[in-house]
């Protein structure tokens, strides 16, 4: 045995870890690099300026944009050339607001037929339709048995195809609000090891959250329209519980999601510092006025009702929770509206697992339905979300950023419904679907 630091490990679990370090070390030894590619379409969306860019041609090397342009070019030599000829060319989608481990086709009592492992083998395959719609990076705001986190591991290390994914790990906030299990009588003492009560469990809570692998923190500061004894509008943390909460994570270098569609809870999450808003439902005037002013983000799901609505009775949603859906949907959409014509900062996110993954771009014609033009809500889904999570790899096309790339036939400024079919798709250099 050896002892490090008051922690115990025994004589086979250093062997292994050696193990898996050496076969890391061999596989990277024998690594072969990936050939240059060379990209021309016909145009190319750039999403800073909103313009379509004719002719372009992007050389990738190592799987990382090294070289954008356009116009007549030659093709270095020992590239490969990937013609897209007739199709545009855009930064492969961000949706900031999904649930892999989730599907939508359980709903109310019908999940409890199947063991816990159940949901992280659904994941794999939610991955794997996410990317092949174009949405080559996802932020995953709470999930299970820590699925995320293992499936991004998986993904990661190769053994596994499916976006980049932002894990959040479980997703936390009071005894018996949205976060919780509320379903369950006493009997059954069914609940969240999460739950936080006070600013110093919300400190806890972030810190055993970022030890197992959350990259984000996702807290619920109201009620909710799929949990039990919950209502949308109801304040669950408290203004100082957030403010510990983000402070918190803040240090550890995290940013803090908030699941918020009540207005006093919304508010008080940006006053508390909260970086993303999620749903938004019930925000008013000062509530938007604060986003604008303390640089929070919006992120509000306004598809999912078309599917929740039409199909959640069949799929065993009860009825309270689809009476709450019913509630909120439309007040959501017009204050969706309202936010974005005042310029608050809005990002993609649509609550993928409570309609079926893989339909994720449907919600881009909602939001030029509801006042964005086809170029800002295709930046929410790029420029924006890369913002959002702090990252310079992704969301534009650009040189130092990751060859993750989408392509479709027609003109998306023009029929931003294009993107509910990606016939190409690339992650990281690599041509991960071509349906053309």
């Amino acid at each position: 045995m050896r002892i490090k630091r008051g922690v115990v490990v025994s004589a086979s679990v250093l062997l292994a870890v050696g193990m898996v370090v050496s076969a890391g070390v061999v596989g990277a030894q024998q690594a072969t690099p990936k050939p240059a590619l060379w990209i021309t379409a016909d145009r190319m969306l750039d999403v800073r300026s909103g313009r379509l860019i004719a002719q372009p041609h992007v050389l990738v090397r190592e799987g990382r944009i090294v070289e954008v342009g356009s116009g007549d070019a030659t093709l270095p030599a020992g590239a490969t050339h990937v013609d897209l000829k007739g199709m545009t060319l855009l930064p492969g989608l961000i949706d900031m607001h999904v649930h892999l481990d989730s599907d939508p086709t359980f709903g109310g009592y019908t999940n409890l037929q199947f063991t816990d492992r159940f949901w992280s083998v659904l994941s794999v395959g939610h991955a794997q339709k996410t990317l092949m719609a174009g949405f080559t990076t996802v932020r995953n705001v709470g999930a299970g048995d820590w699925n995320d986190v293992g499936l991004r591991q998986a993904i990661d290390a190769g053994k596994l195809v499916g976006p980049r994914i932002v894990t959040a790990g479980h997703s936390f906030g009071a005894t018996g609000g949205h976060c919780d299990s509320t379903f369950f009588p006493p009997s059954m003492e069914q609940k969240s090891a999460f739950n936080a009560d006070s600013p110093e469990e919300g400190r806890k809570r972030v810190r055993e959250l970022r030890k197992y692998g959350a990259q984000v923190i996702k807290i619920c500061a109201t009620g909710g329209v799929f949990s039990r004894n919950t209502e949308p509008g109801q304040q669950q943390l408290s203004l100082a519980e957030m403010q510990a909460i983000v402070q918190e994570a803040h240090q550890w270098g995290l940013k803090v999601a908030a699941h918020a569609h009540g207005t006093a809870g919304i508010k008080d999450a940006i006053r508390a510092g909260v970086d993303t808003i999620e749903h938004a439902s019930l925000i008013d005037d000062e509530g938007i006025r604060l986003a604008k002013e303390r640089g929070a983000w919006l992120s509000m799901d306004i598809y999912n009702t078309d599917y929740t609505q039409a199909e959640g009775k069949n799929n065993g949603v009860l009825e309270d929770n689809l009476r709450k859906d019913r509630e909120i949907a439309d007040l959501q959409r017009e204050n969706f509206r309202r936010a974005h014509a005042a310029g608050a900062k809005m990002v993609y996110g649509t609550d993928a697992g409570i309609f079926p993954h893989g339909m994720n771009a449907g919600q881009f014609k909602v939001m030029v339905r509801y006042g964005m033009t086809p170029v800002e809500a295709i930046r929410s889904a790029t420029l924006n979300a890369a913002e959002a999570l702090d990252r310079k790899d992704v969301g534009v096309i650009e040189a130092g950023r990751w060859a993750d790339l989408v392509a479709i036939a027609g003109d998306p400024t023009q029929d931003v419904a294009l993107l509910e079919s990606v016939p190409f798709v690339m992650k990281g250099g690599d041509v991960v679907k071509d349906a053309r």
